[in-house]
């Protein structure tokens, strides 16, 4: 159900303000060059400081938008299961076709704590729950044996976005959970040897400033043209590695704002790129053609 090239969206900002023009601009962009799908309020769209009104209005406008043309997955998790369970209820009904649910960040909860959560959240609403495992930033690893566990008890989990950079991990998720369960990478780095293990896609930051790219990588392994993803892996690794400078999504941010594609603002605590990093990042940008 889950595959190709899906943008972890970035929310843009005007003054503080939800750009709401301009998120309604990107989605286009994201459509008119071949992605798969879109996330709203996830890690790239800021979700951590978007107010519950704005990420119910960021959610909503995804969907007018797109207006059913590519799946929309909803960024609706939260280290909180009642508070999870009330932000993927309110995107369910809305016309989310999925949820992302990030494993509970902080609070660091053990694999029972972990199974609890998202099969709390799994039994609450009927639409798809893909689990966003991503122990750099939550402190905790969803481990093989769980991710199995729940896609066994909980119909409706059907893939995990896997940002562990664990190869090995991932291989035994899809020795686990069979051809049933997607699994999509979670880095963009690492989208070609996903793919080779049996993945079916990426979630992706790069995506948000060269969508097509990364929607023909995608493409041309499904098709067989394996020397031909090779080749757009390896164009874009420099670009993906500048993405990553500074922490996710202060370079993005930044990029699409060099590009004119919104304006480069964050919401504190993330600050604007340090000057010698912005110039690293140009040159990334320059010598991928992008500027």
């Amino acid at each position: 159900m889950f595959k190709g090239s899906i943008v972890a969206l970035a929310t843009p900002f005007e003054n503080g303000k939800l750009d709401e023009k301009c998120l309604r601009n990107l989605i286009e962009f994201q459509i008119k060059n071949g992605t798969s799908g879109i996330v709203p309020c996830g890690t790239t769209g800021e979700s951590a400081t978007l107010s519950f009104a704005e990420h119910e209005r960021v959610i909503e406008i995804t969907l007018e938008q797109v207006n059913k043309r590519v799946p929309v997955i909803a960024g609706t998790g939260s280290n909180s299961t009642d508070e999870a369970i009330a932000l993927t209820n309110q995107a369910a009904r809305a016309g989310a076709d999925a949820s992302l649910q990030v494993a509970p960040y902080y609070n660091r909860p053990t694999q029972k704590g972990l199974y609890e959560h998202f099969k709390a959240i799994a039994q609450s609403v009927n639409i798809p729950i893909i689990l966003y495992n991503i122990q750099s930033r939550t402190g905790v690893n969803i481990e093989p044996e769980t991710i199995a566990r729940l896609a066994h008890d909980c119909k409706n989990i059907l893939a995990v976005k896997e940002a562990s950079g664990n190869l090995e991990q991932m291989s035994r998720i899809k020795a686990l959970c069979g051809d049933n369960f997607d699994l999509l990478s979670g880095d963009d780095s690492l989208t070609l040897p996903v793919l080779s293990i049996g993945g079916s896609g990426i979630i992706s930051v790069v995506a948000n400033i060269v969508p097509k790219d990364t929607a023909n990588l995608v493409a041309e392994f499904e098709k067989g043209n394996i020397k031909k993803a090779q080749k757009l892996h390896y164009k874009l690794f420099p670009l993906v590695k500048a993405m990553f400078i500074e922490t996710n999504p202060i370079p993005v941010k930044t990029a699409m704002g060099l590009m004119g594609l919104c304006n480069p603002d964050l919401r504190l605590p993330m600050t604007s790129m340090l000057p010698e990093n912005v110039e690293k990042l140009k040159k990334a940008m320059k010598e991928y053609g992008l500027l």
